[in-house]
């Protein structure tokens, strides 16, 4: 598949758009995701027009969520060769890459903080292209989004842009730019090449291949059966559990779920392909289950949620069937979400994730500028420290302290 290359010259308008009902699925996708072009998966599920249009139309962002569609389209003439999920933001909520404290200070300060803007997938703390173009428009493409969504916030006196969860190159992009660069952290599993679970616990310390195989009798020995279940093995019944798990742990995590009840039924018409369910079923019932989504590389494990406690279920539904899954479909990696150290026992490393923010204020911009400086060299040296403790096998007079 040929793409025509751009010229130095070439006009490149910026939309902005209240709905994806203004851009054709294709036109989005050949954006977000034009490795599909060859049948397969995307690279990155929550970028696709069809999971942003189901949190649109299931009314999990816009109305009163504080998540304001504002998508950035770019065209050549007729041809849209970039695109962007921008959102003005009313709050901080569901981003996982946390500023309440900038907002507490700058507002403390006389300034007026929200509304933001925000370029993200809501809710979803999985790193992806923020700047979705057509390949050959990388740098033209990017340079117009974030051109695009700076003068947007410019225009409106808005106080700030960030870009979450963007990739490692977005971000050196973004930084070249005069955005600030931040870096975070979270756990993903790597997939070595294990033929089998077996061998992934044979890399493990004998301490840790035990505990990990007393969790995972234990799980297995709930009553039941745990189910992986994808594509059209998912029922709409299925999504009627998901539901009262999510319910159950977004109201004990963030008061009030993001999602809506029908994100789920959306899922089930149009996004069950991305989706892998790991249920926990006792007597015919769900009684514990994890939602992952599902990318030509990585598995996502997104949320998790019981109406019944058994030891050990979580770990087993939420970590071990998701590396299971991966080894027996060949996948790279798992990103398993936001924060949780109790993830590196059981093979999950911190990898650091990447972000760019603008601030108008320059002297508030310059203070956010000296903590991000100090907040990268104390994440590098956590990553380098939560490293050292991974539950991996050493060699010499290293492994022999650690067994």
């Amino acid at each position: 598949m040929t793409h025509p290359m751009p010229s130095d010259d070439a006009v490149l308008e910026v939309s902005v758009l209240a709905s994806l009902d203004a851009i054709p699925a294709a036109e989005w996708d050949d954006c977000a995701c034009p490795e599909t072009a060859d049948g397969g998966p995307p690279l990155d599920p929550f970028t696709t027009h069809r999971f942003l249009k189901a949190l649109e139309d299931s009314r999990s962002v816009g109305g009163r969520s504080g998540w304001q569609p504002r998508y950035l389209a770019v065209r050549h003439g007729a041809e849209t060769v970039a695109c962007a999920p921008l959102y003005a933001k009313s709050h901080s909520q569901g981003e996982y890459i946390f500023d309440h404290n900038w907002a507490h200070a700058f507002e403390r300060a006389g300034g007026r903080y929200y509304p933001k803007l925000q370029v993200a997938v809501p809710f979803t703390p999985a790193t992806g292209r923020r700047f979705l173009t057509k390949p050959g428009w990388e740098v033209p493409g990017t340079e117009a989004l974030l051109q695009g969504a700076l003068q947007v916030a410019s225009n409106h006196g808005l106080s700030s842009v960030h870009v979450t969860f963007c990739t490692g190159a977005e971000a050196e992009r973004g930084g070249a730019a005069g955005l600030m660069r931040r870096v975070t952290q979270q756990f993903h599993w790597v997939n070595e090449g294990y033929p089998d679970f077996g061998a992934f616990l044979a890399s493990l310390s004998s301490r840790k291949r035990k505990n990990i195989r007393k969790e995972r009798a234990a799980a297995q020995g709930f009553g039941g059966e745990i189910l992986r279940l994808t594509g059209d093995q998912i029922q709409p019944e299925h999504w009627d559990a998901v539901w009262v798990f999510y319910q159950d742990t977004g109201s004990r995590k963030w008061g009030t779920p993001y999602l809506t009840r029908d994100f789920f039924r959306q899922a089930h018409d149009h996004l069950r392909r991305d989706v892998l369910l790991v249920l926990a079923v006792r007597n015919g019932r769900p009684v514990a289950g994890a939602l992952n989504f599902l990318g030509r590389e990585a598995l996502y494990g997104r949320y998790w949620g019981a109406i019944e406690h058994h030891p050990c279920l979580h770990f087993e539904a939420c970590y071990y069937q998701a590396i299971d899954h991966a080894i027996e479909t060949g996948l790279k990696r798992v990103e398993a979400g936001a924060q949780g150290e109790h993830k590196l026992a059981r093979g999950y490393l911190p990898a650091p994730t990447h972000s760019l923010h603008w601030v108008a204020n320059e002297s508030f911009a310059g203070a956010i500028a000296e903590y991000l400086e100090a907040e990268r060299a104390a994440v590098d040296e956590e990553i380098e420290i939560l490293t050292g403790y991974g539950p991996f096998r050493r060699t010499g007079a290293e492994a022999d302290q650690q067994e």
